[in-house]
């Protein structure tokens, strides 16, 4: 079920989630408000992963983990719960996609570790407050996302093709785009590349690997950023037995203010610790 709401802060969209009632894309919701792309990993892929963000810092910002088994993240939100509040989960095994569910209690496990990764949603008020239109809200659609020819620096077994979130805007509007969006570094901060969609590998705006196609006009240009679905596309290849993740656009949207970046290291040391004792 998914019942038009509109809310004001992570907090209030989460507490929606969990009764089932919202499990709609985040695109515009909680404005000035962090939200997070997730992968959740059984303990024995989580250093390959995270060297796989740390490599890939543009399109993988790691803004928050969680401690080994334990499905909370305070340094995001005092009350999350990471296998209720998101809107949409992706079970992947085998690196296929097996199904899609609304939280993932039957999942869970004791050896899980979940990573939060910034997500360009978080600067999508500030363009809109800066007078630039995000097309994909203004169409109540979810972004649309493409795979591209540009590959990533691999992480132990992770690796696989940067994927891409397309707006499209006037050629003269590039160049303060680029600044604001400069402010949000932890969000994929600014473009990768803008113009024609065929130099890095896109054949048709109009289908997109992930998300809805979009209208751009005649006087337009595709700018395109790093997007936190790249790590599904490297899922994909590495085929671990099992991982979670959010369904594109369907995000985990924080207690933190866009502009903030949350500190990760306890989480980062403790499964760290963990898996040095296991393999002893």
């Amino acid at each position: 079920m998914n019942i038009a709401v509109k809310t004001e802060t992570g907090s209030e969209l989460r507490k929606i989630i969990r009764t089932g009632l919202f499990d709609g894309q985040t695109a515009g919701q909680a404005p000035d408000h962090l939200q997070g792309n997730v992968v959740i990993l059984p303990l024995k892929y989580a250093s390959n992963f995270l060297q796989f963000c740390l490599n890939n810092p543009k399109p993988c910002p790691l803004i928050g983990m969680s401690k080994l088994g334990d499905p909370a993240i305070p340094s995001l939100g005092s009350e999350i719960d990471i296998r209720s509040d998101i809107p949409r989960y992706c079970i992947y095994k085998h690196g296929k996609l097996t199904d899609q569910v609304n939280d993932i209690f039957d999942y869970w496990a004791k050896d899980f570790v979940a990573f939060v990764l910034g997500c360009s949603f978080t600067f999508e008020e500030a363009l809109i407050q800066a007078g630039f239109v995000v097309r994909h809200i203004e169409q109540d659609r979810n972004v649309p996302m493409f795979k591209t020819n540009i590959e990533t620096i691999p992480g132990g077994i992770f690796k696989g093709p940067l994927v891409v979130t397309m707006r499209p805007y006037l050629k003269e509007q590039i160049p303060a785009i680029f600044d604001l969006c400069g402010k949000y570094p932890h969000a994929h901060g600014t473009p990768i590349y803008w113009g024609d969609p065929a130099g890095i590998g896109i054949k048709d705006l109009q289908a997109p690997n992930y998300g809805d196609p979009i209208e751009v006009l005649e006087d337009e240009v595709p700018v395109f950023w790093a997007c936190g679905v790249t790590p599904q596309a490297a899922i994909e290849a590495a085929k671990p037995d099992l991982c979670i993740t959010h369904a594109p656009g369907h995000m985990l949207v924080t207690d933190i203010r866009s502009s903030q970046r949350p500190a990760i290291e306890a989480g980062m040391l403790d499964f760290q610790t963990q898996e040095n004792t296991n393999s002893i």
